[in-house]
C-alpha cells in the first residue's frame, strides 16, 4: 500500500480558503522575525531559497498530472483519472511555514505542510475527513536531513511516522522518502519513493494558474 492514504478508504496510503497572496507588511510595521537557521548559513541557504520559491506562488492554484507510477497500486488507483490541483496558501509566515493543498477530483483531505526547522525543512501530510476530523493516517512525513538546493529538497520517513505506519499496517511505507521539486513560474513536482521501485510523482505546471478550489477539509 501507499502511504499518501484516503482518509475516507484507509487502505491506500500514498502521496498525498482559498486565500490571496500574502501582501508585504504595512509601511512602519515590523516584518516578521526570521526564521530559525543552521549555524552553517550556506547550509541553511537552500532550504529558504525553497521555501522562498513556492511562496512566490502564494494564493495561485495549478493543475498537475502524474508523470511517474510504478508500479501501479493494486485495485483503484485514487488519482489515475482525476483533476489534481495544488493550491499555495497559509502564508501569514512564508518564511517559516506554508500550506499547500492538495486537491483529487473533489476529494479535499490532503495538505502538505512545509516548515522551516533549524536544519532544514519539515514535511508533513495533514490528512482530513470531510466533517473537519482528522484521519487515523495523519501528519506522517519527515524532515530534510541533506542541504538539498533551492531547486529539490528530500524529505526521508521520521520515527514517528514509521510508528504511525506500523501501528496501522502500512508496513511498505516505513522506508518512504517524498521529494519536492520547484521551477518558479515552470513547474512543481511532488514525489513519493521506496526501495524496490516504488515511485509516484505529480507534476503541476506553474506557468498556466488555475482558479483556486475551495478550502480543504478541516483548514
Amino acid at each position: 500500500m501507499n502511504a499518501f492514504t484516503l482518509p475516507t478508504a484507509a487502505a491506500l496510503a500514498l502521496a498525498l480558503a482559498a486565500c490571496s497572496p500574502a501582501s508585504g507588511p504595512a509601511a512602519g510595521a515590523d516584518a516578521p522575525s526570521p526564521a530559525p537557521v543552521a549555524d552553517d548559513a550556506a547550509e541553511a541557504a537552500p532550504a529558504d531559497a525553497f521555501l522562498a520559491a513556492l511562496a512566490r506562488h502564494c494564493g495561485q492554484a495549478f493543475e498537475g498530472r502524474i508523470v511517474a507510477n510504478q508500479p501501479p497500486p493494486e485495485g483503484e488507483d485514487p488519482f489515475e483519472g482525476r483533476t489534481l490541483v495544488m493550491h499555495v496558501r497559509g502564508c501569514d509566515e512564508p518564511a517559516r511555514e506554508l500550506k499547500v493543498p492538495f486537491h483529487v477530483g473533489e476529494d479535499r483531505s490532503r495538505t502538505w505542510v512545509l516548515t522551516r526547522t533549524g536544519t532544514g525543512l519539515r514535511l508533513k501530510h495533514d490528512h482530513r475527513h470531510e466533517d473537519g476530523s482528522e484521519d487515523a493516517v495523519t501528519m506522517y512525513g519527515g524532515d530534510t536531513t541533506a542541504p538539498g538546493t533551492a531547486q529539490r529538497q528530500e524529505f526521508p520517513v521520521d520515527a514517528e511516522s514509521v510508528a504511525l505506519f506500523e501501528r496501522e499496517g502500512l508496513n511498505a511505507s516505513v522506508a518512504n522518502t517524498w521529494a519536492m521539486e520547484i521551477e518558479p513560474d515552470r513547474r512543481f513536482l511532488y514525489e513519493l519513493s521506496r526501495p524496490g521501485g516504488r515511485l509516484f510523482q505529480v507534476e503541476f505546471d506553474l506557468a498556466a494558474p488555475v482558479a483556486a478550489p475551495p478550502t480543504p477539509w478541516g483548514h
